[in-house]
């Protein structure tokens, strides 16, 4: 008997065969998105210089940006084991030859990019897997569960860092990153599930997904929401350095990573929506960084950074479904990485124009947000007309 239509929780998607070890094997093998830049920079600043570690963190993150589209091209036109495993050997190749340390800052940067550029496309991987080992009617909380879980992986990613170069060295933080990517790369690629996908036959064209308007129009919205969640570190920084507090904006980020956290899984019970809630999930994102204008002291200030976190999943689990509405056949997993590219590139921008912005007067830069929330609205609007 099929499920009914009413909302499909969690736990009905813990209980689906092979979901519980796919889930756990991509957030380990994910961890170094979030470790690695950091130990990339304790790396460079600790045996070169803050410059030379600032130029190793931009090239791990422009390596990611360019490599993930193409592997997960690769993904696409055939199946997810071998491009999982050989992306995470190149990514631990890259990894290690930072890590030794060996040739001048050309050869680092260089194991930098590589290390970037063969990031596996875990997350694009486990969302066109989702349609295969969940009912239909249950793919929606099944993004959900991923997106909101996936916030445990920003807030251990850094601790694994600084474990690692506290118990060894600058270079562990390094070689943990590369241990982990590999370990949860393997044991993803071997669940069963992961080996019976296959990538749809179809024709193929250079431009992907690209080749649809309205697929660019999701891109440059979710590039959007990017910049806003990207400004919030540095404003942050801002905010808690005007209270003479700089330890307060880690506490901040820790209370908005569980308010999307809580955003997640109160969504997993939600009945999935179409192209039509983009608008409105999105307007609900950008509204929640209006508070932070008011900027009050840190006792209030907490639950407002969790309010701003509340509706990010939501909003994403509505935007893939988008996207595997909109990408053409044969083309989702490439679809779902560049979701993926230009969040990072768009929280990239966010920080960058964030920085002077404080500089200038704190509230300019809790500012940014609202504003790139509000560009967002608009793109998505346009995005989910038929």
């Amino acid at each position: 008997m099929s499920i009914s239509a009413a909302p499909v929780g969690a736990r009905a998607v813990l209980r689906a065969p092979h979901v519980r070890t796919v889930l756990l094997a991509t957030q380990l093998g994910r961890i170094p998105q979030a470790s690695a830049p950091l130990a990339l920079l304790l790396f460079g600043r600790q045996t070169l210089s803050l410059a030379t570690a600032g130029l190793l963190v931009a090239g791990y993150t422009a390596g990611m940006a360019a490599g993930t589209p193409l592997l997960a091209r690769a993904v696409d036109r055939r199946s997810q084991p071998p491009v999982v495993l050989f992306a995470s050997l190149l990514s631990a190749a890259g990894f290690l030859l930072v890590a030794t340390g060996a040739g001048g800052t050309g050869v680092l940067l260089a194991g930098a990019v590589v290390a970037g550029l063969g990031t596996p496309p875990l997350e694009a991987c486990l969302r066109a897997l989702w349609p295969a080992m969940v009912p239909p009617e249950a793919v929606s909380a099944a993004y959900a569960l991923d997106i909101a879980v996936q916030e445990v992986i920003f807030v251990v990613g850094p601790l694994v860092t600084l474990a690692a170069v506290a118990l060894g060295d600058p270079a562990a933080g390094l070689i943990a990153a590369a241990v982990l990517q590999l370990a949860g790369s393997a044991v993803y690629a071997r669940t069963p599930a992961v080996r019976g996908w296959r990538g749809e036959a179809a024709p193929r064209h250079w431009s992907g997904p690209l080749r649809v308007p309205q697929f660019v129009l999701l891109i440059g919205g979710i590039a959007c929401v990017g910049a806003a969640v990207g400004s919030l570190p540095v404003a942050l920084t801002g905010y808690a350095e005007a209270a003479s507090n700089r330890s307060l904006s880690g506490w901040l980020l820790a209370c908005q990573a569980v308010g999307a956290l809580i955003g997640g899984l109160l969504y997993t019970r939600a009945r999935p929506g179409g192209r039509r809630r983009l608008p409105l999930v999105t307007v609900v994102f950008a509204a929640g960084y209006l508070p932070l204008l008011l900027m009050p002291g840190a006792v209030a200030m907490a639950p407002l950074t969790a309010l701003c976190g509340v509706a990010l999943p939501p909003l994403l689990t509505v935007v893939f479904l988008t996207a595997d509405g909109l990408a053409p056949a044969g083309t989702v997993v490439e679809a779902f990485a560049w979701i993926a590219t230009a969040f990072a590139i768009g929280s990239a921008a966010g920080s960058a124009l964030t920085g002077p912005l404080v500089d200038d007067g704190l509230r300019l830069g809790f500012g940014v947000a609202p504003l790139a929330g509000l560009l967002a609205v608009l793109l998505m609007t346009a995005a989910a007309r038929k």
